[in-house]
């Protein structure tokens, strides 16, 4: 079976080496020209655990491919997914112009039955408007080619994105139409050797769930960060209240863990467009309106614990553990660090940076506007404070001697709770966390 996927990000590189590994041919497509020679050559874009190998091995085997030009593929391939970015507008919406794109070339180019599946995460309604461009190109060239529309969201988790999607929890399809769903099911037949559930709905229900399950996810997060602000109000500890929480069956334990917000290429646009997926129907989305406004404000908390802890920032020297939104990847879309590392720059502190893996990324998006470290300890000396952003593994068990013995100040501010107060404090060091 043949297939083409548009779009070398993340999901749609993820997706094109995961089917190129249970034996399906796969073309990937992106009108990035130094990318694709990049993958070609084994370069790979983007920083995800086991990638870089399953990426060459099939390349190397001949089942992953990588061109420009979907025209290139469109005579042999079944099914062309459509990954693209679908970044958001000013006013919060999904921009689809990408979408669109790839939708006019499919139709130019179509000469047998093929199906169109949107993987990118799209509005509901997003399959009428494919389906329309691809009827004007087809119109256009008075051509009569049969072809079906499809919605197959993703549900990857960065930092574990290639076993979500070779055990995945399930596979959402959308289709409206029988053969689809048959194409489809073949295409899916080697996975359910796992026992994973193949669920099939209508498109526009299909587009819903990625939004639905991502802002509910996003929910939680924030849901527990307001409950870790009154924590602190009332003199609580959030960590007790979550465990007492989470021992509930109806609740459990998963996304109730306090931090300094969620940030990545998902929850944060996908809560934005679909509040104005309300909006543009009539409808406030009060508590998704809610998640986000939260959100936004729990960016600043670690910020706000160190102008509370410091004081006049200017001049003060701050050391940042952890750029990346979470951890396992380099992405800092949207990360709670830009936030912390503007705020303080913009009050005239100097900074110094350390991520095992999104340095580079950081370099691309502030430059020299802050101090690079070669390793953590390095990142602490004469600091007046260490901020904690990221939980990466190698944070948990930090030589705290050898920390406050580096620093000019002992001041740690735990944006994740991850570290034990008592610990700190037997070494002298002044400890903040979220919600105790």
């Amino acid at each position: 079976m043949k297939i083409a996927i548009v779009g070398t990000g993340y999901v749609g590189l993820v997706s094109g080496a995961c089917f190129a590994e249970v034996g399906i041919d796969v073309t990937c497509v992106d009108i990035d020209s130094n990318k694709i020679e990049n993958l070609r050559q084994g370069i790979i874009p983007i920083y995800e655990p086991g990638l870089d190998d399953l990426v060459k091995r099939n390349a190397k085997e001949g089942r992953l491919h990588f061109t420009t030009n979907l025209t290139d593929c469109l005579e042999e391939v079944e099914v062309v997914f459509c990954a693209v970015g679908t970044p958001p507008d000013e006013d919060g919406s999904a921009d689809l112009k990408y979408v669109k794109e790839v939708a006019r070339t499919f139709g130019r180019h179509i000469n047998h039955y093929t199906i169109f599946v949107t993987k990118s995460t799209v509005p509901v309604g997003t399959s009428k408007i494919v389906r329309e461009v691809i009827t004007e190109e087809l119109r256009n060239r008075n051509a009569e080619v049969p072809f079906e529309v499809a919605s197959n969201p993703e549900f990857l988790k960065e930092g574990a994105a290639i076993k979500d999607f070779m055990s995945p929890d399930r596979v959402v399809i959308g289709t409206d139409s029988a053969r689809a769903r048959k194409v489809m099911e073949r295409l899916y037949r080697p996975f359910l050797l796992n026992n994973f559930r193949v669920i099939f709905m209508d498109i526009a229900s299909a587009e819903m769930t990625k939004y639905a399950a991502n802002s509910m996810l996003a929910t939680r997060i924030s849901f527990m960060n307001d409950i870790a602000n009154l924590c602190e109000l009332v003199g609580a500890n959030v960590n007790m209240v979550r465990k007492g929480i989470g021992s509930d069956a109806r609740i459990g334990t998963k996304f109730l863990y306090p931090g300094c917000g969620y940030g990545g290429s998902c929850f944060p646009k996908d809560v934005k467009a679909l509040a104005r997926t309300g909006r543009d129907n009539g409808y406030t989305m009060r508590i998704i309106e809610a998640v986000e406004a939260v959100n936004e404000s729990q960016k600043s908390v670690v910020y706000n614990k160190l102008q509370q802890e410091l004081g006049d920032l200017k001049g003060k020297h701050i050391a940042i553990w952890g750029l990346a939104f979470k951890p396992e990847t380099d992405d800092m879309r949207e990360a709670p660090s830009l936030v912390v590392i503007n705020r303080l720059l913009a009050d005239g502190a100097t900074v110094t940076v350390y991520d095992p893996v999104a340095m580079d990324e950081c370099r691309r998006r502030l430059g020299d506007n802050v101090q690079y470290a070669r390793d953590m300890y390095e990142a602490v000396v004469d600091a007046d404070a260490v901020a904690l952003l990221t939980e990466w593994k190698q944070f948990r068990v930090p030589s705290w001697r050898v920390v406050h013995k580096s620093m000019r100040g002992n001041l740690i501010v735990d944006g994740r709770n991850i570290y034990d107060s008592t610990e700190l404090a037997d070494e002298g060091l002044t400890y903040r966390c979220i919600g105790h």
